[in-house]
């Protein structure tokens, strides 16, 4: 690379929750199906049952049945999301009543998404907590620019110049000692901090906690149905995880048979729970 070339952002090549989400989504889906039906040659047979175009299934039926882990993804995605696109020189930057309003939409989209989705399947408060904590932690990032924590994509201080603020107008140079009121207030830079800190607690600590857990707590990722499996001349009805569907009938994994079987006639379970939690057990 050239020497006065333009250093590039972390959130530009991908920083830590770029990695640390592709990691748990490579991981998890596969730590769930194996623990839930016992690992080794049943997950394999899990699977190939499933189809490549199903395998989504896994994650999004562990999110769909765990608020807290669905909220803290949604918010981690939410920050990472856009810091991504403020590296990129997406979020507008200056004065004026219009900027103001489009970093204000851009800020707040995305969390009232995330809010609505959650509340949709989890209830109010969980839309509400959700939607807040994802938009405190977009309102971070730019704070994390502004006190100079961020740089934007192309940009390189130069004889001591602050750092362009996403959201905001440009600072100015610090050309000594007497332009300290360039500099952001200590508590704006006490708060970047803290909200880093934040961020990183959720990205690295409580999203891979909680996706574990998930991961191991017993429960299936989709339906229990009970259906009936004929074996020969032998018809039994046995329980199945439902993995696809094939005309009137079920492709599930036989919790009784240990294989994958064919269900017809079937019928829903409340229950979700296959085997004790990997904490008791």
């Amino acid at each position: 690379m050239a020497e006065d070339a333009p250093p590039r952002s972390a959130d530009l090549k991908g920083g830590p929750g770029h990695t640390i989400l592709l990691a748990l989504l490579l991981a998890v889906p596969v730590v769930k199906v194996a623990y839930t039906v016992g690992g080794g040659g049943s997950a394999r047979d899990v699977f190939v049952g499933m189809e490549p175009a199903n395998w989504p299934d896994v994650l999004i039926g562990m999110v769909l049945t765990d608020p807290l882990l669905a909220s803290v993804l949604a918010v981690v995605v939410s920050r990472v999301v856009f810091a991504m696109f403020a590296a990129r020189g997406a979020i507008p930057r200056g004065g004026g009543l219009l900027r103001a309003l489009q970093r204000t939409a851009l800020t707040l989209v995305n969390p009232v998404a995330m809010g609505v989705v959650d509340a949709a399947f989890f209830g109010p408060w969980w839309g509400l907590g959700t939607g807040l904590a994802a938009y405190v932690l977009r309102k971070g990032v730019v704070v994390e620019y502004l006190t100079g924590r961020r740089r934007p994509h192309g940009h390189r201080a130069k004889n001591g110049a602050h750092p362009v603020a996403a959201g905001g107008p440009h600072p100015g140079p610090a050309v000594g000692p007497h332009h300290d009121d360039h500099r952001p207030p200590p508590w704006l830079r006490r708060a970047a901090a803290f909200e880093q800190w934040v961020a990183l607690g959720l990205t690295a600590v409580a999203l891979p906690v909680l996706a574990f857990v998930s991961a191991l707590d017993g429960r299936a990722w989709t339906s229990i149905v009970r259906c009936e499996v004929t074996d020969g001349a032998r018809t039994e009805r046995d329980r199945l995880i439902e993995l696809s569907r094939k005309g009137n009938g079920v492709v599930g994994w036989n919790l009784d048979a240990h294989e994958i079987s064919n269900g017809q006639g079937c019928t829903g379970e409340e229950s979700l729970y296959v085997r004790e939690p990997w904490w008791r057990s």
